[in-house]
């Protein structure tokens, strides 16, 4: 199965960005660490918004972000934010190999 992708936005209270980037760092080091399907997780602070953090994250593939989700780091990140966390939204995509030929229209 080909690896998975993910583009994350996590919508903060405002005030609040700081400390949600400091738990979603804890929460990466946990994942990189006891998950062996985590490939990638790399966290982004928009310099437009400070309500705004992005997450990229790559899996071997599809049943290892399904490992992630149900994870009990996900679970501590969402108990160490409630209140903090506005929304998250995620962007599923395919990773384009380097040899692959991507279409431009």
């Amino acid at each position: 199965m080909a690896p998975l992708a993910l583009i994350g936005t996590i919508e903060v209270a405002p005030g609040r960005r700081e400390e949600v980037i400091a738990r979603l760092m804890e929460h990466r080091a946990r994942c990189l660490r006891d998950e062996p399907g985590t490939l990638q997780f790399e966290v982004l602070a928009p310099r437009e918004s400070e309500t705004t953090v992005h997450a990229y994250e790559v899996y071997r593939d599809d049943a290892a972000f399904d490992v992630h989700r149900s994870s009990a780091s996900i679970a501590r990140w969402r108990e160490e934010t409630a209140g903090m966390v506005v929304k998250v939204s995620i962007i599923r995509c395919a990773l384009v190999e380097s040899s692959a030929t991507v279409a431009h229209t």
